[in-house]
């Protein structure tokens, strides 16, 4: 079977920028299963990988890049330029193809092909696999956060085709299958969310020169941030739309399921003669293989629908204890500010006891000074 994903080198073109002499460009073409990820590398890039490659991980790619050619150039050369294409491809493939992942999990080697560090790169069967050096505080380079945010996008578009699939598939092993596809699509897509607002607080602030290490090609302009930021929130928006279409979804199917089962689920009277006369029928407690007590929920549903009431169960607990600690938090402040305020009515209480013996003293004084003059 041929591998999920391939690298080539299918053409090769030249490029001639201004105020600069002509060079050949290779088109590094990565296959990947939903789009095709293109790089352009000159020579001395990848004479710069091997280097690189070699340094990080202590020993060279399988396969040796092809020697520098001091007397000919690939610019007017077609023959020398198709040696060096096929040369090149058989390089990449052989880091792709080798046993070994030491190459492949290099900063280096994702550096090159322009991959986000932290998200995937290719095994030796061609598959993605996820980075050793996991991304924790976002996404900080503007030309990989346009990756990530393209695969956000992949993401949420594979949700929602998995939705319409689920709509209309018509078993539930189907439905179910594909509920969970769609759920694991939605919460990548919120981690790449989560990743790509970190990454844009830390490029909007090193836009403004909080970050020394930052260089120009890495800042960028107000109106851009405000674009991106755009974009974050219709993704954020998008994915929570289709967590909703979800959760109804399984609500739905957890109503239609009871309609359809009313007719072939057995009554309460069935069960008890069922059981009669046998030791499970006996309310000493529960018996291994005895009827077992049912809710007025649970009671017409089978075992696919009880699962979904389960964890339409566990996503309502999870709503309540996310409130319940809102109006803890709440609730602390308000702590903290009753605190302070007694602290404050305390003091005043005092100032008030010091005012009262000084006004006491003098009376006192007054009385001591009356009964002398009469």
């Amino acid at each position: 079977m041929a591998p999920a994903l391939q690298i080539s080198i299918p053409s090769a073109s030249t490029a001639t920028p201004e105020g600069s002499k002509p060079y050949t460009q290779y088109h590094v073409i990565l296959q990947l299963p939903l789009r095709k990820h293109e790089v352009r590398k000159r020579y001395t890039d990848f004479v710069s990988l091997n280097d690189a490659l070699t340094s990080q991980t202590g020993q060279p790619p399988p396969a040796p890049i092809p020697a520098k050619s001091w007397l000919r150039r690939t610019v007017n050369n077609d023959a020398l330029t198709e040696e060096r294409r096929q040369a090149l491809e058989r390089y990449l493939k052989s880091i792709v193809e080798a046993d070994g992942a030491r190459w492949r999990s290099s900063s280096a080697w994702r550096s090159f092909l322009n991959l986000p560090s932290g998200t995937s790169t290719v095994n030796a069967n061609g598959s993605l696999s996820s980075s050793p050096q996991k991304q924790e505080s976002g996404v900080t380079d503007p030309s990989q956060w346009l990756e990530v945010h393209r695969d956000l996008k992949s993401q949420i578009q594979s949700a929602r085709q998995q939705l319409k699939q689920r709509e209309a598939a018509t078993t539930a092993q189907q439905q179910h299958s594909l509920s969970a596809d769609a759920k694991a699509s939605l919460v990548r897509a919120a981690t790449a969310i989560a990743q790509l607002d970190d990454g844009l607080r830390s490029i909007q602030a090193a836009s403004k020169g909080d970050d020394a290490g930052w260089g120009g090609s890495k800042k960028l302009g107000d109106g851009e941030i405000r674009r991106r930021r755009d974009l974050l929130g219709a993704a954020r928006k998008e994915v929570e739309g289709l967590e909703a279409v979800l959760r109804s979804m399984a609500t739905k199917n957890t109503s239609i399921s009871s309609t359809a089962q009313a007719g072939a689920v057995a009554s309460k009277g069935d069960k008890a003669a069922l059981w009669h006369g046998t030791s499970a029928a006996k309310p000493s407690g529960r018996v291994l293989g005895g009827p077992l007590k049912e809710t007025e929920r649970t009671r017409e549903l089978d075992n696919s629908g009880v699962l979904q009431l389960q964890q339409q169960v566990i996503e309502e607990q999870d709503e309540d204890v996310l409130s319940l600690g809102k109006t803890v938090a709440k609730l602390k402040d308000m702590g903290i500010m009753i605190n302070e305020e007694l602290t404050i009515q305390n003091e005043m209480l005092g100032l008030l006891d010091q005012d009262a013996d000084r006004v006491q003293g003098k009376i006192d004084v007054g009385r001591r000074r009356i009964g002398k003059i009469s």
